[in-house]
């Protein structure tokens, strides 16, 4: 199976939390069916599709957050699909491994976790466009990080705590998704 349809599949299987999630979803699947190759990072119009993760402590009470360099605030680890990443899962771990030097993980489900899009800046050349992060969601077998690519630094906060730290609407709708989880 393509990585492409490997995405189609995990998109179309996703239970949506939301009407914005869903939105999402129908637009992630209208990427994957327009020509040229929507994991290249000049894939411009409309975007690409990037990977990402939400990354749960040993115990489930923290999730794993970076300072992202560009972006300056508090983030979930991710990044681009490289031309060697098998699937978005693949990709997804390899992001968290460079970002963060975690590597002992399990994939916390069989699939998504969640999807987001959103606007990406004009900057150093590279036109406006959007990212279509595919979220997946990873338990850590450990707790030790070292900030890596894109990281300024790297920390465990807890669940209930994420509101309170430099992050984005994105991030808290899949935090309110995990502390669901708890329930």
């Amino acid at each position: 199976m393509t990585r492409l349809a490997h995405l189609r599949r995990l998109l179309q299987s996703l239970q949506v939390a939301d009407a914005t999630e869903a939105r999402h979803v129908k637009d992630c699947l209208l990427l994957a069916g327009i020509d040229g190759d929507p994991f290249a990072r000049d894939h411009w119009t409309p975007g690409h599709f990037t990977a990402s993760a939400f990354v749960l402590s040993p115990d489930e009470a923290d999730v794993l957050l970076i300072f992202h360099e560009k972006f300056r605030r508090w983030l979930q680890p991710g990044g681009h699909v490289e031309p060697g990443d098998t699937d978005i899962v693949a990709a997804a771990r390899r992001e968290i491994e460079e970002e963060t030097g975690l590597s002992d993980i399990e994939a916390l489900g069989d699939g998504l976790f969640d999807v987001d899009v959103h606007e990406i800046p004009a900057r150093k050349g590279d036109p406006a466009h959007r990212h279509f992060d595919a979220r997946v969601c990873f338990r850590a077998r450990s707790r030790e990080l070292v900030a890596g690519t894109d990281a300024l630094a790297a920390r465990w906060v807890p669940l209930e705590e994420v509101s309170a730290v430099e992050s984005d609407d994105s991030v808290m709708r899949a935090v309110q998704k995990l502390l669901a989880r708890k329930v």
